[in-house]
């Protein structure tokens, strides 16, 4: 293997270091080794793999660069491209017979007279551009006529989030500043308002002619949304006291969105963009006048005493729009101090991307946590819609809301979207995942309810007593703990296979697993079923190759119970087969940490997306192509995980082996970036994906008055011709678009 012993520290981001110090395992009986049963488990699992295709009519053909699969609506072969080879290249590459363009990039305007990108840092008005580090994104399709259309695809709107900005460890955001800005606790005002107006959400129109696709800069229906657009809480906690700022007295109004990451799109044709690492941006200080038992929900969310803000936008200057990220209590009521602001922050939130002037609105009654992305249930006349949800931290939770009202198919073009919303999002029930194995090894869950009826939750957890059920959605991870959901290794993104209705979450990686953990406090957690690997080549880091979970429910989006396998396990291609590369992975498919994952509608090819750390010794961040099987595809196996502390044999059930047909790699990244974010037409033609923060760990000594560019890690997409700067470019995330050369389907 190339990965040295020990993942490098800065590897971890310290947003996805856990919080979470309860003592939910539930697996006694699954870490104890089933000796009896291993040997035949381990040739149980490895004679099912010709199991793959069941469920969606394809079958295997062949290898190599021969295609995956036949298409059972259109016979045409999927898959059917040279997986694209590991690279370290500042550029983007995708297989031959397909071309990727630069879209929409940092800095671009949204408006025609807003000035070209100069890209040097003297750059302003980002209420007016593109903001930075693009990541989830959906489509929206245009007519003629302006109105919604689900056909059109030659023109429609790009919702996408801008979910943070580099800073490789500094409080400056320094590819923004001509010098690279102030990096110190104290901030001038005019960068942080540059920074502040760079997250967010962006919409903007974008057509094709022939072959080409641009942005229209003066789209009437382009915006940006920041952390300064008034927005609504809605939901059961609306009007809750723990939402009560001297901002928004009421609770029931807040100011932006912040560090958006996944999304979703609602069966009405809106928006969903999920609050991920919003704690990160605020600061508690010494805070002696907070005495009561939020202390416990501040902690639970990874805000103690003396803790520093990410980017110190506090400093920027003392009127209320800086001090909000301060959440020191004073000696008066709620609505004297910014305590609760960050109680605001942490939700779904729901988008009109058609219509700029009605409310944006923060989902209350889906739960306070770093949200990811939102799949929906495939809608179903007369049955409710679930919503499934995973928090985005090591250790944290899988997440499920069904509503109480049952689809309605009038409502996939309603009249007003955002009430149709309010509909489906307000009422219902939030559920967290509680993982397990049958008496026979197969994987099996509940569904746990998060509200006062659950006797467990009505309890409480840690000290903290719930006094409403708006409490219960605003400290909901402290719900979770209550009812003993199972911690997971980080959920990320997760997808809902429209073939078969099934979802796939993706785990991403969990540097805190260990065989045999060290005592409490200590946040670590022993393997599961459901998490089952540690790190076993002599080092004591956890799962750092991530892997994805595929659940079937077992009588449709409100069942209470689901069945569960692990459909891939990320690993280098030649790590130990029967204990990390449980996937059998070679060298067209080997991948690690993934991240974004989409399924597309035209193809039914499910697309996976990395955000690596532990492999980018040997290649770039990237994105896969493969077919999905179904649950129970593969089957159980155990499997020996050990490190400084130990030896313990775990129990698990995994899909079936990867193949050279079911599983390739379509696409790697330039330096040092994250690939994320996914939307298709829907003819499948045009692929867009978001290059996310290349060069993101450039050393803040390259910048200051002249700097040196030279040392950028990273030149992409000025290198490749966009925009401003050439060669020596500061680097950008950026929207692409891909297009096969013969016109036909991405991925076919």
């Amino acid at each position: 293997m190339n990965k040295p012993v020990d993942l490098p520290v800065t590897a971890i981001d310290p947003d996805d270091i856990g919080y979470n110090e309860s003592s939910n395992a539930h697996f006694s009986s699954i870490l104890n080794a089933r000796l009896s049963r291993r040997s035949l488990l381990r040739g149980g699992a490895a004679s099912a793999a010709g199991a793959l295709f069941g469920s969606l009519g394809l079958s295997a053909c062949g290898g190599g660069g021969g295609g995956g699969g036949d298409d059972a609506a259109t016979g045409e072969k999927l898959l059917n491209f040279n997986a694209v080879a590991w690279s370290k290249d500042d550029i983007v590459v995708v297989p031959g017979g397909y071309t990727a363009t630069v879209l929409y990039a940092l800095g671009d305007p949204l408006k025609g007279t807003t000035t070209d990108f100069k890209n040097d840092g003297t750059d302003a008005d980002f209420e007016d551009r593109a903001g930075d580090h693009h990541d989830g994104m959906e489509w929206f399709g245009l007519s003629a006529a302006d109105a919604p259309s689900t056909s059109s695809t030659n023109r429609g709107l790009l919702a996408m989030n801008h979910e943070a900005t580099s800073n490789s460890g500094t409080k400056t955001s320094y590819f923004l500043h001509a010098d690279g800005g102030t990096n110190s606790t104290s901030r001038p005002k005019a960068e942080v308002d540059k920074e502040m107006k760079v997250h967010g959400v962006s919409i903007v129109e974008v057509n094709r002619t022939g072959s080409t696709w641009t942005t229209k800069k003066d789209s009437t229906f382009n915006r940006r949304i920041t952390p300064l657009t008034p927005v609504e809480l809605d939901g059961v906690a609306s009007g809750n006291d723990l939402l009560k700022t001297i901002y928004a007295p009421g609770g029931t109004t807040a100011r932006g969105t912040i560090n958006n990451c996944g999304t979703g799109k609602t069966p009405w044709a809106t928006l969903l963009t999920g609050e991920e690492n919003w704690n990160g941006y605020f600061v508690r200080g010494a805070d002696t006048n907070r005495v009561d038992t939020s202390t416990i929900a501040l902690s639970r969310y990874g805000i103690g005493k003396n803790k520093t803000s990410r980017h110190a936008w506090e400093s920027g200057d003392t009127t209320d729009e800086y001090k909000r990220w301060i959440l020191d209590q004073t000696a008066g009521a709620a609505d004297t101090d910014f305590r609760n602001e960050m109680n605001t922050f942490g939700y779904i939130v729901e988008i009109d991307p058609y219509d700029k002037n009605r409310a944006i609105k923060k989902r209350t009654s889906m739960g306070r946590f770093n949200h990811e992305s939102a799949a929906f249930s495939k809608p179903v006349a007369g049955q409710p819609l679930a919503v499934y949800m995973g928090d985005d931290v090591a250790n944290e939770y899988i997440y499920k809301w069904v509503s109480t009202a049952v689809w309605d198919p009038l409502d996939a073009n309603p009249v007003d979207r955002i009430a149709t919303g309010d509909k489906y999002l307000n009422d219902g029930t939030l559920y967290a995942a509680r993982f397990d194995l049958d008496a026979g090894g197969n994987g099996i869950g509940e569904w746990q309810a998060l509200s006062l009826a659950n006797p467990d939750v009505a309890a409480g957890f840690n000290g903290y007593t719930f006094a409403n059920p708006g409490d219960v959605a605003i400290n909901v991870r402290l719900a979770a703990d209550a009812a003993l959901a199972t911690p997971m290794d980080r959920p990320e993104w997760c997808a809902v296979n429209p073939a078969n209705g099934e979802i796939y979450f993706t785990l991403t990686n969990n540097s805190s697993r260990r065989a045999v953990p060290a005592a409490p406090p200590s946040t670590q957690k022993a393997p599961n079923a459901a998490n089952p690997r540690t790190y076993t080549e002599g080092s004591s880091n956890g799962n750092v190759n991530g892997h994805i979970v595929r659940i079937k429910e077992d009588t449709g989006p409100a069942s209470s119970t689901f069945t569960w396998d692990v459909y891939l396990f990320g690993a280098e291609q030649g790590a130990d087969l029967a204990s990390i590369n449980l996937s059998a992975l070679t060298k067209d498919q080997d991948f690690s940490s993934p991240d974004g994952i989409a399924f597309s509608h035209s193809t039914n090819i499910c697309w996976i997306q990395t955000d690596d750390g532990a492999y980018t010794d040997v290649t770039n961040c990237m994105m896969l192509a493969a077919l999905p099987g179904q649950v129970g595809d593969g089957g159980p196996t155990s499997i020996a995980n050990t490190d400084v502390t130990g030896t313990i044999s775990v129990d698990t059930v995994v899909g079936a082996k990867a193949t050279s047909g079911t599983l390739k790699r379509f696409l790697v990244g330039p330096k040092d970036c994250e690939i994320t974010g996914l939307c298709e037409t829907p003819d499948g033609k045009a692929l867009f994906v978001n290059i996310q923060h290349p060069g993101e760990s450039t050393p803040f000594s390259a910048f200051g008055l002249p700097g040196n560019p030279a040392a950028y890690l990273s030149h992409w997409p000025g290198n490749a011709g966009y925009g401003a700067g050439g060669a020596l470019a500061r680097p950008r995330s950026a929207t692409i678009v891909i297009t096969k050369d013969d016109g036909g389907r991405v991925g076919s």
